[in-house]
This record gives C-alpha cells, sequence and structure tokens, in this order.
C-alpha cells in the first residue's frame, strides 16, 4: 500500500500550490552592486527579496515609497497645534457660559466686548492654519497620476 493511493493520504498540512517556484538560479553582486538592489529594495517596500527581484527581471512595475522625514515633522507639528486650537475653542465656549451664568447682563456684556476682540484674533489664526494645511497638501501631498 502506498501513499500515492487517495485512500491512505494524509489530509493534514497545507494545500499545495498550483504553480509552485521550483527552479532556483544564483547569481553573484559586487559590494556596489549589493548596496544598489539593496536601497532599491528598501525603497520598493516589498517584504520579500526574491519578488522583488524577480519584479525587476520581468520589468514589472516596482512601486518606491519615499518619506520625507521633515514633511512628516510638519504634519505632526501643524496637527497638535490644531489640536491645541480646538482646547482654545472649549476653554472659549466655557468662559462664555460661566460669564452668562456668573455675572449680570450688563457685566458679562463688558467682558464679551473684551472676549470679541480676541474672537477676532483666533478666526484669523483659524483661517492660517486652514491656509498651511491647504499649502502642505498641494505641496507634499500631491498625488502620482
Amino acid at each position: 500500500m502506498t501513499y500515492q493511493n487517495n485512500k491512505y493520504r494524509s489530509k493534514g498540512g497545507r494545500k499545495p500550490k498550483i504553480n509552485p517556484s521550483t527552479h532556483r538560479h544564483v547569481f553573484r553582486l559586487t559590494d556596489e552592486e549589493n548596496d544598489r538592489i539593496m536601497m532599491l529594495f528598501e525603497e520598493s517596500g516589498l517584504s520579500n527579496k526574491a519578488k522583488f527581484i524577480v519584479s525587476v527581471l520581468f520589468s514589472k512595475e516596482i512601486k518606491t515609497v519615499k518619506i520625507d522625514k521633515g514633511a512628516v515633522d510638519y504634519y505632526m507639528r501643524l496637527t497638535s497645534f490644531y489640536s491645541q486650537f480646538r482646547a482654545v475653542g472649549v476653554n472659549y465656549n466655557q468662559v462664555v457660559k460661566l460669564l452668562h451664568t456668573q455675572f449680570s447682563d450688563r457685566k458679562a456684556a463688558a467682558f464679551l466686548y473684551k472676549l470679541e476682540k480676541q474672537t477676532a484674533e483666533l478666526a484669523a489664526l483659524c483661517k492660517k492654519i486652514i491656509e498651511m494645511t491647504e499649502e502642505f497638501n498641494r505641496n507634499h501631498l500631491k498625488k502620482e497620476p
């Protein structure tokens, strides 16, 4: 009785691949060539060197991912600044509510007049944040066609 007979064949394990890669090729590179191929491999973002080399050999499209550290840092700082700006807005709303509940209408109106000037500055700051974000998107987040 052989294992070729389906009756006695084990059902465990992985399903066999339809088109397995069974042919192996070996080649040698100089230090410079190796550095260059490793740099290209890292830029490609692929996790498997063999798949990368096959893609290069058969002229398949290779996507490279370049990360601009300055742009990432700027984006993180802008995001942090925007969250702080939102926190100021929350505090602003709490101050206005307290003015109406704790003070008379006349005193609340006087404080609100002073607060109105600060509101205009906050609005101008908000516009600048929006402009900076749009400029960042135009310059650094260009979509490739």
